[in-house]
């Protein structure tokens, strides 16, 4: 038997999830919302400040699942999607009764790609159970191999104490997710103390075709997760005496994983009999190193995560095996919307703005999605809500706070753009994107305070032609040419 009622249905607790139910709990009161999770928790965006136009920034906050119990017009199933019939608008659960819906907004997140699956020594960090089970096994490990060059990869290698690393990165820089080799260098070569600022660098260079330029997007873990560690008396510390070592492997990927058992004989004669008694994992790489380690953390983003669609054929799926939405985040079947990771957006976008599964973009197109599903139910237009006029995130990367604006690392573009710099070292990085005399992406490292000026350059298209040789200048206000 069917719950009977007219609910609008969201599947996933998660920041995408929880930030549409509570988007429309707050627009919408008398809307009976039903919420869907198998997780005894639910993530949720707190400390909300508004920076810019689209930007802000925010802590993730978990809460037990008890927390939507002071919603009058919310009820919580705890529970596992089974199926979903977008024909007939019902939800099939594994251990509760169907529930007939009249809007669906499906926010079930993305799971973490892993390099090799069934192998209790890889590790995929996505949630806080996994960094929790991680840090327990990092307790007694001495070195762990790091496979991965994206926010989680960067923050892994920044926190951990006490242990060998061994980051596999298959580009030639680190960061390439967020950063250009520039700005990776600043970073890893940065002290987050309180020293002397050197002088200050200014540099332009102009951009050619070089397929080099590209950068590839991920995911990363919550920004906070460091923070739910400590509350649970758990620390980012090997079993090592040396504070830190890392070895950097880059332009390198793995080709093979053995246990000590597996290692073919031709290769075994490399390793010494006592790494093979001391480590219950080998990973070899495309440049014919291999290294023996306590486990291996599969850092390399995420897939959506598609399966309460297993056995749904209608949906349009995309490349990257995202369900496809428009422009009003509804998918191919009628009154079902995605959000988050699990979605991929299929509309034709801003030339400043990309996907990229994030914090940020989840939060934003959960509420986004609210929004829409209200603005449908009205009759009207939901465009006055659209968040994605250019890409904004704001993080924290080595002690340092990171600002990412529109095309900040001249994703898209061909040839033809500038790239203005001005370095501080230990203190600040700034680099603007300009493209045809308009700024149309910024890097922000450190204290700036030039998000917001940057955002909106950035969001009027204006003509700094004439101002682009002084934009940087240490000495210059930049807020003084906008006001």
């Amino acid at each position: 038997m069917s719950l009977s009622c007219d609910a609008t249905v969201v599947i996933g607790a998660g920041i995408a999830g929880v930030s549409c139910v509570l988007t429309l709990c707050e627009q919408c009161p008398e809307l009976n919302v039903v919420l869907i999770t198998n997780s005894s928790t639910v993530k949720l965006a707190s400390k909300v400040q508004k920076v810019g136009h689209n930007l802000e920034s925010f802590e993730i906050e978990e809460k037990a699942i008890n927390y939507f119990d002071s919603f009058q017009n919310v009820k919580v199933i705890l529970d596992f999607v089974s199926s979903i019939d977008s024909v007939n608008h019902y939800i099939y659960l594994k251990k509760c009764d169907p529930i007939k819906y009249t809007k669906l907004c499906i926010c079930t997140g993305g799971q973490p790609k892993l390099i090799q699956f069934n192998n209790e020594n890889i590790l995929g960090i996505r949630d806080t159970e996994s960094i929790e089970h991680f840090a327990n096994r990092l307790k007694v490990a001495e070195r762990v191999a790091i496979v991965g060059n994206g926010g989680i990869a960067l923050e892994l290698i920044h926190h951990i104490q006490n242990c060998e690393l061994i980051w596999i990165v298959r580009d030639k820089s680190a960061g390439t997710t967020f950063f250009d080799a520039h700005a990776a260098h600043f970073l890893l070569s940065s002290k987050c103390e309180n020293t002397e600022y050197n002088l200050v660098r200014r540099l332009k260079y102009v951009a050619v075709n070089d397929d080099n330029s590209k950068q590839g997007f991920g995911s990363a873990l919550g920004p906070d997760w460091k923070e739910t560690l400590q509350a649970k008396n758990l620390e980012m510390k090997g079993n090592c005496s040396a504070t830190k070592n890392v070895m950097f492997e880059f332009e390198s990927e793995v080709t093979s994983i053995y246990s000590t058992a597996e290692i073919p004989e031709e290769k075994g004669v490399r390793i010494s009999i006592d790494e093979r008694n001391k480590w219950p994992v080998f990973v070899e790489l495309s440049n014919g190193k291999i290294f023996g380690c306590n486990f291996i953390v599969s850092a390399t983003g995420v897939v959506p995560n598609l399966i309460p669609l297993r056995n749904e054929k209608h949906f349009t799926i995309s490349s990257d095996f995202g369900i496809e939405v428009n422009k009003e985040m509804m998918t191919s079947e009628s009154d079902v919307y995605a959000a988050g990771d699990v979605c991929t957006a299929a509309w034709d976008a801003s030339n400043t703005w990309f996907q990229m599964r994030l914090w940020t973009q989840a939060k934003q197109m959960g509420m986004y999605a609210a929004f829409c599903i209200l603005s449908h139910m009205r009759n009207i237009s939901p465009e006055i809500y659209f968040p994605f006029d250019v890409f904004t995130h704001i993080t924290h990367f080595f002690g340092y706070k990171v600002v990412l604006l529109g095309l900040f690392n001249a994703q898209t573009l061909e040839s033809g753009f500038e790239i203005l710099l001005r370095v501080t070292d230990g203190n600040e990085y700034i680099k603007v994107v300009v493209f045809e005399d308009r700024v149309v992406g910024a890097l922000l490292i450190g204290e700036t305070d030039l998000e917001e000026t940057f955002e909106n350059l950035i969001l009027n298209k204006l003509d700094i032609g004439r101002l682009k040789d002084n934009l940087l200048e240490s000495n210059v206000d930049i807020e003084d040419y906008f006001d």
